[in-house]
Order: structure tokens, then C-alpha cells, then sequence
């Protein structure tokens, strides 16, 4: 897991092409821009524009991915990631290629909080509840850019 700003973006380029081009389309990104996806090489390479409400983290469940890293990328509004290691939740919903994801439960005892330009870099084995209410019950504009890892 990374935690930064997107004005740090140049540090975390070296790590394949795939997450340069995500930084370049993250640097450019438009806040007004369609909701929906965006691609941007093949399945390689995609993002998820998208506008919600923050909800209370007892809400919401754990995911974790393996085809993909996720870069999430808060363009406006606020909101918690609650975070943990894979091996400290329990499974609730196994995983599913075709949604590339599986579901937990834990404790929320990692919290990265989340404002306008910073962004979160989560791998297969981070734990992640996206979308949980921090400082106020206001719209959060985001991006989720996949980044498809290995071939």
C-alpha cells in the first residue's frame, strides 16, 4: 500500500509503464468529466470515474483484487480508507475472477485519510474499504484507475 499526494506522482512512475500512463491520465484529469470508464490501454489499463456519498465504515465491506492494483485517487470531497493486511480480516465472499474481487470483514483499525488530490496505490494483498465517512456526508469525486498486473 502507498499513500501520497498527486503532486509526488513522479516518485512512484518507475514502477512500470502502465502506472506512468496512469499518472500522466490522473495529472490531466478533468473533475467535470463523464461518470462511467475511461480506457485507457485495452484491459491493461482503466479508469473508473466515479461520484458517491461516504457512508459509515461499519457499512461497507473489505475487498481485495488480484488481476489489478488499484490506484484511487480522491479529485474532490473527502473520505477514509480503512486498510488492512489480508491475513488479519476473514473472507465473507470468496474470491470471483470475473469480478476480480473477494470480500471481508475486520476490524478498521487502519484509517488513510483521504482529501482532494491524494491517492492510494493498493496491491492484491491489501485489504480495502473505499468510500467511508470522515469529515462530513459530502460528494466524493473519484477516480479508480486499474492497473493490470503481470501479463
Amino acid at each position: 500500500m502507498i499513500h501520497d499526494s498527486l503532486t509526488n506522482a513522479r516518485i512512484y512512475r518507475p514502477l512500470g509503464p502502465l502506472f506512468a500512463a496512469a499518472f500522466d491520465f490522473l495529472a490531466g484529469f478533468d473533475p467535470e468529466a463523464a461518470l462511467g470508464k475511461v480506457t485507457l490501454d485495452g484491459d491493461r489499463l482503466f479508469a473508473l470515474v466515479q461520484s458517491y456519498v461516504p457512508t459509515p465504515a461499519g457499512e461497507r465491506p473489505f475487498e481485495s483484487h488480484r488481476a489489478y492494483a488499484d490506484i484511487q485517487y480522491v479529485a474532490a470531497g473527502s473520505e477514509i480508507i480503512q486498510f488492512s493486511p489480508l491475513d488479519r480480516l476473514r473472507v465473507t465472499k470468496p474470491y470471483s475472477a470475473e469480478g476480480d474481487a473477494a470480500l471481508y470483514s475486520g476490524t478498521d483499525d487502519w484509517p488513510l485519510f483521504m482529501r482532494a488530490g491524494d491517492f492510494a496505490i493498493l496491491y492484491p494483498q491489501d485489504g480495502h474499504k473505499p468510500g467511508c465517512l470522515w469529515l462530513d456526508a459530502a460528494p466524493v469525486r473519484k477516480v479508480v484507475v486499474k492497473v493490470r498486473l503481470g501479463p
